[in-house]
């Protein structure tokens, strides 16, 4: 039968004392901090107005499809620098899984090979 006294005892856990009435109230002052902190906050937030939309770095916003962005432009100079890899890669690339299953092994192997001879 659970007494309160063996609930806000402390636990002997083998690796250290577990009190649940110190987690308790670590939480509440905690918490406690948590609100102080958020009180010193602004309170000229209005809601359905302008400080609700997202900032676009001053540009108006216009509708989703005007204001995708694809992602070729975004990584454009990431692809652009680096496309010889990704035509090597391109032409590695058959689309059948049993070649990605062999590239793996054959790189797993390579791993385990070196950390063999270190």
């Amino acid at each position: 039968m659970i007494t309160w006294e063996s609930f806000l005892g402390s636990f002997d856990t083998g690796s250290g004392i577990w009190n649940p009435l110190v987690w308790v109230l670590s939480i509440i002052f905690i918490l406690l901090i948590v609100y102080s902190i958020r009180r010193y906050g602004k309170t000229g937030y209005k809601e359905k107005t302008d400080q609700t939309q997202s900032f676009l770095s001053g540009n108006p916003e216009y509708e989703k499809e005007q204001m995708h962005i694809k992602a070729s432009n975004m990584y454009w100079g990431f692809t652009e620098s680096l496309k010889f890899v990704y035509k090597i890669l391109d032409r590695m690339h058959t689309g059948n899984v049993s070649d990605y299953v062999l590239w793996f092994v054959i790189v797993l192997g390579c791993i385990f090979v070196l950390i063999g001879v270190i």
